[in-house]
């Protein structure tokens, strides 16, 4: 057994209030129509639009019971067989919607290609209605090929013009207003714009100009501001109102044809439409951008704040390496190296004995080995921390000692050009620039076979930051010519890349024929320097 669904409370009630209150807009909407505009055919058409499925059944029986009161109060201005032939058309409205909206259903939610398949939809009613009343009506008026033909068009017209501005004001009164602000500026406008503009149209309609023929068109005029300032529901309250002057006389086809009127009207109407839902759509388009730019701007502080708390942590590891780097240094210097010596000195003691005992080449071999070790701790002290570079500051460390003799015992010339103060650097910076230094000299001596080996340094300041630029070169072979011992190479590299993406900075390397060159630039704030 299937289980009885639960109405919400006064759903019962839904339909017959619905369809009291459509009788009743429908009549007085049929009380001020013209020829001209046929509003209860906008009203049918937006209701039918706008309200669900199950209270159709309700407004057809209510614009039905309407028709049948207005020819019993002798208040329908048609005949008997009239009225009751222009009660035909309302299920055809139902019946060409339900099959719109199957394959394109319009809606009223102002998005333009929305609004394009509700003019669609409008026009396709509009046709559809006009054609049954005119075969409905066919065997009471005569026909006369040209008569018909243009009160089928007016017929048509009308339906169009009608659902134009009734349709989409009628959705406008059941979705409301966006915010108040837009509202505001709607009112300000009616104020100031719209009034004057439809006490214009009225003078021009009413009076006798030379030019009052062409009066109709400043509803266009109007519509496509409202259009353009409010979207598509100023444009149907832009439209409803300046109408009214076309709806409520029936001078105008004095001033020009009916015909003229409904096309002025239909294209006022689309056009407004169109353009209105083009501007509400750019608007939240805008909107959606302006979200978006936000977030976006949100996501890159979070990634500026990620990227500086990187850039510190990895500041902080250098500077914990080179401590541990100094540590272990001074602990190599003090134990390794005063065991070395030591050592050197028992063996001196000791070689007078081994000499008259015939072992002078062992105390010799002791000899050579201790000098040995000792160059090598020598050297791996300096690569832990270089002793120029703690005695004399960077630039003595890099225009004398060790890198000097390095390049130049490989046959190669040194030049160095120093630009700026480099005593304002902090310790990380200066121990990375000589690393740098260090590493690319080491690698043009084993693998480049080049002449020349320079390097340019340039500190600068400007806002709160101090500048960097570190220019190394050799014109040398390349990286083509150290096939000898490439991951050696690419450790090196590695090594200078990673130092100087640790402090902020930018490391680009290029080659060509005139050999590689590395060119590093670093930013250090102010504050650390």
């Amino acid at each position: 057994m299937t289980p009885r669904r639960f109405q919400r409370p006064g759903e019962h009630w839904q339909g017959p209030l619905v369809a009291v209150g459509y009788a009743l807009a429908w009549t007085g909407l049929s009380e001020i129509s013209r020829p001209l505009l046929d509003l209860p055919a906008g009203l049918r058409f937006g209701a039918l639009l706008l309200a669900p499925r199950r209270l159709w059944p309700w407004l057809i029986a209510a614009e039905w019971s309407a028709v049948v009161l207005l020819h019993v109060t002798n208040l329908h201005p048609a005949g008997g067989m009239s009225a009751m032939l222009s009660m035909l058309p309302r299920p055809l409205v139902a019946g060409l919607l339900l099959l719109l909206q199957r394959h394109a259903p319009p809606d009223a939610t102002g998005r333009p290609e929305r609004t394009a398949r509700l003019l669609l939809a409008a026009l396709v009613v509009a046709v559809g209605v006009s054609l049954l009343n005119a075969a409905l009506t066919f065997p009471v008026v005569p026909l006369d090929s040209g008569a018909f033909l243009q009160a089928l068009a007016r017929l048509t017209l009308g339906n169009f013009v009608g659902i134009v501005l009734v349709s989409p004001l009628l959705a406008v009164l059941l979705s409301g207003w966006p915010d108040a602000a837009r509202v505001q500026a709607l009112m300000h406008d009616l104020v100031l714009v719209l009034l004057p503009a439809t006490t214009l149209l009225l003078l021009l309609l009413t009076g006798h100009f030379p030019l009052a023929r062409y009066a109709l068109g400043l509803s266009l005029v109007v519509a496509l501001f409202f259009a353009f300032r409010h979207g598509w529901r100023g444009a149907s309250l832009a439209l409803s109102i300046a109408s009214l002057p076309i709806s409520l006389l029936s001078a105008p086809a004095a001033h020009a044809s009916a015909t003229e009127g409904q096309l002025f009207l239909a294209i006022a109407g689309t056009s407004a439409l169109l353009l209105g839902s083009s501007t509400d759509a750019l608007r939240q388009t805008c909107v959606s951008l302006a979200v978006q730019n936000a977030r976006l701007a949100n996501v890159t502080q979070r990634l500026d704040q990620l990227a500086r708390q990187l850039e510190g942590a990895a500041r902080r590891n250098l500077q914990e390496e080179e401590g541990e780097r100094k540590r272990i240094a001074a602990e190599l210097h003090d134990e390794l190296g005063q065991n070395l010596t030591a050592i050197q000195i028992r063996v001196k003691i000791a070689q007078t004995r081994l000499e008259s005992a015939g072992l002078g080449d062992v105390a010799a071999s002791i000899n050579d080995i201790v000098a040995t070790m000792r160059r090598s701790v020598r050297g791996l002290l300096e690569s832990l921390r270089p002793a120029a570079l703690n005695e004399f500051g960077l630039t003595s460390a890099l225009t004398e000692g060790p890198l000097r003799e390095l390049i130049r015992s490989a046959g190669m010339d040194y030049c160095v050009a120093i630009h700026g103060n480099p005593r304002s650097l902090d310790e990380a910076m200066r121990v990375t620039i000589y690393r740098i230094v260090q590493e690319a000299a080491t690698n043009c001596v084993r693998h480049a076979r080049a002449r020349q080996f320079g390097v340019r340094l340039r500190v600068g300041r400007r806002h709160d930051e101090c500048l960097i630029l570190l220019d190394v070169r050799d014109d040398g072979v390349g990286l083509v010519g150290s096939a000898e011992s490439p991951l050696a190479l690419g450790r090196g590299l590695t090594g200078m890349r990673e130092r100087v993406l640790a402090l902020g900075g930018t490391f680009r390397m290029t080659q060509g024929s005139q050999g590689l060159r590395l060119r590093i630039l670093i930013r250090q704030p102010h504050s650390t320097a």
